[in-house]
């Protein structure tokens, strides 16, 4: 049997595969961030076909911090029931399921998150035409408390973990990165500071949920932007997290301000695909906790490579399974050896996510 079809631990969860859907935003909720119909259908036919941990799409967990129209919210109580819907799907199945926890900071819209846009430092973004307000150290003490609140509301709504996301620019990267991060009190200057906050926020869902309750964090390697995160950073955050508990690390890069994000057009070999595998790798030797690695992934075979070489534990995928949410089944069976997914992007549709090849096809 391919290893890619063994069990392995995300701290104290048995997942049944190395397969993950990685977190992806699906333009499924309403208006106001309640989970909809058709997210229970999304997560339903993922757990169905197979995948071993699921990762939501971005909840924010403060009104300011939304990204984008039609997001998952995870910043109230009366938010719990309707989140709670999608474990109680997922867990007909065997998969496990995570809900991700994110706030945008300055890579959203005045009109869409209802204020200026914060950030760790005042520092223009020439792709959401934005120049955010610096926050006060007390109101980053707010929103750490606000992270560990929706960590909470996570694990009472059902959910076998939480990832904090601190990559592609958003609020918690943009704390890692010291292009976004020029402060000069106890959150900025040496990584150790810079990353204060990602561990405060750690320590608090640690605290409040218990430590057998999973925590894991998609991680920037690069900004791919001068004067940004580099690896070397990254792997030092790794390791703070790891003596602070984090219980696995998806290993991701890029932000929209570099041109370059986590999600590449034209994967069309092999060889293009896991663009981020050989910085998970290079964590991997850093850390003892499962990585999960990423990054244009298509091929059966490929996929296999990275676990059985050890250069990551897990492997996530998104944009083929918008395509095929059955593809890790069909993988078991024999049936496929790779995602007919070409990359194109044109998945991430603001109408709720859908591969728009296959829609063409079908008319």
């Amino acid at each position: 049997m391919s290893i890619l079809f063994t069990p392995v631990r995300v701290g104290s969860v048995a997942v049944p595969n190395r397969f993950v859907r990685s977190a992806t935003h699906d333009y499924m909720a309403d208006v106001e961030g309640f989970v909809t119909d058709a997210h229970i259908e999304l997560y339903s036919r993922l757990a169905e076909g197979e995948v071993g941990l699921i990762i939501s799409g971005h909840a924010h967990v403060q009104r300011s911090g939304q990204a984008s129209p039609r997001q998952m919210a995870v910043f109230d109580d009366r938010f719990v029931a309707g989140l709670a819907r999608i474990p109680a799907a997922v867990h007909r199945f065997p998969s496990r399921v995570f809900l991700q926890i994110a706030h945008a900071g300055r890579q959203t819209k005045e009109k869409l998150c209802g204020c200026v846009p914060v950030s760790p430092s005042v520092v223009y973004d020439p792709v959401s035409k934005v120049m955010p307000r610096e926050l006060s150290a007390d109101e980053i003490r707010v929103l750490i408390a606000d992270f560990v609140s929706a960590g909470v509301r996570a694990k009472r709504a059902g959910f076998d973990g939480v990832q904090l996301h601190a990559a592609h620019g958003y609020l918690l990267s943009s704390f890692l990165s010291p292009h976004t991060n020029r402060r000069t009190d106890e959150w900025g200057g040496p990584v150790e500071n810079r990353s204060r906050v990602l561990v405060e926020v750690l320590r608090g869902i640690k605290a409040a949920c218990g430590w057998d309750f999973p925590v894991i964090v998609k991680l920037n390697s690069t900004d791919f932007l001068e004067g940004g995160l580099v690896l070397e950073d990254a792997v030092r955050v790794a390791r703070l997290i790891e003596a602070e508990g984090i219980d696995g690390i998806e290993v991701s890069g890029g932000m929209a301000e570099a041109g370059r994000g986590s999600i590449w057009a034209g994967i069309r070999s092999e060889d293009d695909e896991g663009y981020f595998v050989a910085s998970a790798a290079r964590i991997k030797q850093a850390v003892h906790v499962p990585i999960f690695g990423l990054g244009g992934i298509r091929t059966l075979a490929v996929a296999e490579r990275i676990v059985r070489e050890s250069r990551a534990d897990l492997v996530s995928l998104s944009r083929p399974l918008i395509r095929d949410p059955f593809l890790v089944k069909r993988f078991r069976e024999g049936l496929a050896a790779k995602s007919e997914c070409i990359s194109c992007g044109k998945c991430l549709n603001p109408r709720g996510i859908r591969c728009a090849e296959l829609a063409k096809k079908l008319g």
